[in-house]
């Protein structure tokens, strides 16, 4: 079936990707992967490239292109060479939509450039230890100074992804205690400098996939933020974390399909080049049968990423929406790189092959932007049950 989701300029921008990933990453992503993370240096090359200023306006130094389909291109190629761009993902794809959508002018023409330039990288900290998914528990607070002139941060959060390489950190933290009909309430947004006192890092993360991306646990005593530095209203945060949530799971959607995607190229590749039993094994029915429907798979979830993505991009993506695309994309990249991972046979456990990257690296697509069991709630709340 021919997709209609991309257009020329996607496709050269696919040309120049590929091109950068062959030439910029794959002669060195053994050393990234053995280091836990990409250099803080290869960033400024991915803001060369452009990759940072897709969605940002021309004034702030971007392309002012209001569109995700870049970045879906950018998921298809890196899982199509096995690799991932480290923790750059959560810098665009976590990060940018806050200040698009909170940030006033001030904070914009003071962000935006660097941002785009990879002078700044960006993450953003939720998790809490104890909390998981539920983030109406969090316990960091960032009370008020009696001057009225900053914030004093203090708590700690666990598996921030990009926590280590990031310049500025979207911090969810209590400036309200929860109201008595709604735990929702009190949570506020701040962009924290990490080079603030009493801001640090702890335990880089060693995690079962996605090696080349660095996560740690961060800690806040006494750390000063600007009230310049709050991101939209406060003790309204909860509201915006929900708000981006469906972008958020729309990325983890199609990285999974794309994922998905890879692995049957891997397994085709590599069962036409084994050799067992003196037949390549490719020639035998039952490497046909798990290949033909691993194919089936990965045309259904494209099929339901690329509609995700059209939906995204005219604002009409819903949460339920966006659940039900992460469920489903997610659920069959498990299926799809576990049955793919089986026709290597030994080899399929050897982190030498990409296969095995991608089987560790697939893995968290269940668990971290929601678990599956949320999406399932989220999903059965919007059909009425």
């Amino acid at each position: 079936m021919r997709r209609t989701v991309f257009n020329e300029d996607h496709e050269a921008f696919r040309e120049t990707l590929r091109a950068f990933i062959e030439a910029e990453v794959v002669p060195v992503y053994d050393e990234w992967f053995a280091a836990g993370q990409a250099p803080r240096d290869f960033y400024y090359k991915l803001a060369e490239l452009g990759v940072f200023g897709i969605r940002v306006d021309e004034e702030y130094g971007g392309a002012g292109i209001d569109s995700y389909k870049f970045e879906a291109v950018l998921y298809e190629e890196t899982a199509r060479a096995g690799i991932t761009f480290g923790g750059s993902g959560v810098h665009v794809l976590l990060g940018l939509p806050y200040i698009k959508l909170l940030a006033n002018d001030e904070q914009k023409k003071r962000y935006l450039p660097k941002f785009v330039s990879g002078e700044e990288m960006w993450a953003i900290a939720m998790t809490e230890p104890g909390t998981g998914s539920d983030l109406a528990g969090m316990k960091t607070t960032a009370k008020l100074s009696e001057d009225g002139t900053h914030y004093v941060l203090n708590g700690s959060k666990t598996f921030i992804t990009g926590g280590v390489h990031a310049d500025q950190m979207i911090v969810c933290a209590r400036t309200a205690p929860p109201s008595a009909d709604d735990r929702r309430h009190g949570i506020s947004l701040l962009v924290v400098d990490t080079k603030s006192e009493g801001y640090s890092i702890g335990r880089k993360l060693d995690k079962l996939g996605l090696k080349t991306s660095d996560t740690a646990e961060l800690a806040f005593v006494d750390v000063k933020v600007p009230v310049e530095n709050l991101l939209g209203e406060e003790n309204k945060g909860f509201y915006y974390l929900g708000h981006n949530l469906a972008s958020e799971r729309w990325g983890i959607a199609y990285g999974a399909y794309a994922q998905a995607k890879a692995a049957v190229r891997f397994a085709k590749q590599y069962v036409q080049e084994r050799v067992v039993f003196g037949k390549p094994v490719a020639h035998f029915q039952n490497t046909k049968f798990e290949l033909a429907a691993c194919q089936a798979e990965v045309d259904a979830a494209e099929a339901v990423a690329d509609r995700a993505t059209e939906a995204l991009d005219a604002g009409e993506l819903t949460p339920a929406e966006a659940a039900s695309a992460k469920l489903f994309c997610t659920e069959v990249a498990h299926r799809v790189i576990d049955r793919c991972l089986q026709l290597h046979g030994g080899y399929g456990f050897m982190n030498e092959y990409p296969i095995a990257r991608l089987y560790a690296d697939n893995r968290v697509n269940r668990i971290y932007g929601g678990t599956s069991e949320i999406m399932k709630s989220i999903i059965a709340k919007d059909m009425g049950l």
